[in-house]
């Protein structure tokens, strides 16, 4: 059984599900966040004051998420090694921990969610 605290997760986020874009980024600017990648016409912004990463998603999503990018560290630049997404899947599946969603396919990106035991979801999404 594979050990789910030998995997490293990569980048955290929080993702969080906004109703108005435009008005969401300015109050986190006003925080000292800055934009560093996504599109306002994509409905989603990535926003970064100094190691803390957030996610603005407009109509993408129900509710707030914790997000892990295996394979990014927290500046979005890519690590090796990394624990791939199919093999967090499966380390967790083997604990107990029941997948939401499925990783599909058997290399490169992909993405699974799970749910704590208080409800908060957890999304593991890795781009590479």
């Amino acid at each position: 059984m594979t050990d789910p605290a030998n995997s490293e997760l990569g980048a955290f986020s929080l993702s969080l599900a906004v109703r108005d874009l435009a008005a969401s980024v300015s109050f986190y600017q006003a925080l000292g966040f800055e934009i560093f990648a996504g599109a306002h016409a994509d409905n989603y912004l990535m926003l970064r004051n100094g190691q803390h990463v957030i996610g603005l998603f407009q109509g993408m999503f129900e509710g707030n998420l914790m997000t892990f990018n295996p394979g990014w560290d927290q500046s979005g630049q890519p690590i090796d090694p990394f624990t791939d997404v199919r093999q967090l899947q499966q380390a967790l599946t083997d604990w107990g921990v029941k997948p939401e969603t499925q990783v599909e396919g058997d290399s490169g990106p992909g993405s699974f969610m799970v749910t704590d035991p208080d409800g908060n979801r957890i999304l593991f999404d890795q781009h590479r």
